[in-house]
């Protein structure tokens, strides 16, 4: 496996509003984990859309992890050209910052946002592009990593394409082991 797309919540699905929000600290471990078994596994690409939440921590790790392992790339497919513009001056910055440092950008459809149907196809493209999906989800919360697990299980079913779930319950476990350590 040499290309993984990540997603996940967007930080309001979660209730995160805030940069500082503790809960991101044990996201970020959680994903950090993962990632490195990939990565010593031969994983070369993570790929995100830049969405807000899940997508944007999984890219500040990566890019963290690139110290350790300067091997590692990391790909933004946007849906879309500007899809920040609504967002507010902090959420600009940090997507900004994860843009600058990416080492490949582009977006899907290359024009603003038109309709739905963009969010759509960057689902299926990403799915299409790479070999597994990391995805940070809870069954009884379905929210908007759904979209990207449905074309994720139909191209499971077709071929060798792997899900990589992190449920709550792991999360909730690296808050606990830290806890412990104290």
């Amino acid at each position: 496996m040499k290309v993984v797309a990540v997603t996940g919540y967007k930080s309001h699905e979660l209730g995160i509003f805030d940069e500082k929000h503790t809960g991101i600290k044990y996201i970020k471990k959680v994903l950090r984990k993962r990632l490195i078994s990939l990565i010593e596994d031969g994983l070369e690409w993570v790929v995100i859309s830049g969405q807000l939440g899940v997508e944007l921590w999984a890219a500040e790790v990566v890019l963290q992890l690139k110290h350790e392992y300067p091997q590692v790339k990391l790909a933004v497919l946007t849906p879309f050209y500007n899809q920040e513009s609504n967002w507010n001056e902090l959420r600009k910055e940090q997507y900004s910052q994860v843009l600058q440092q990416a080492d490949f950008v582009d977006s899907i459809t290359k024009r603003d946002y038109e309709n739905p149907g963009q969010l759509k196809l960057k689902n299926q493209f990403i799915i299409e592009k790479s070999d597994a999906l990391l995805v940070i989800y809870d069954d009884d919360k379905p929210g908007s990593p759904s979209y990207y697990l449905t074309y994720a299980k139909a191209r499971s079913e077709s071929s060798n394409y792997q899900i990589f779930y992190i449920f709550p319950d792991e999360i909730e476990l690296a808050y606990q082991d830290e806890m412990l350590e104290w």
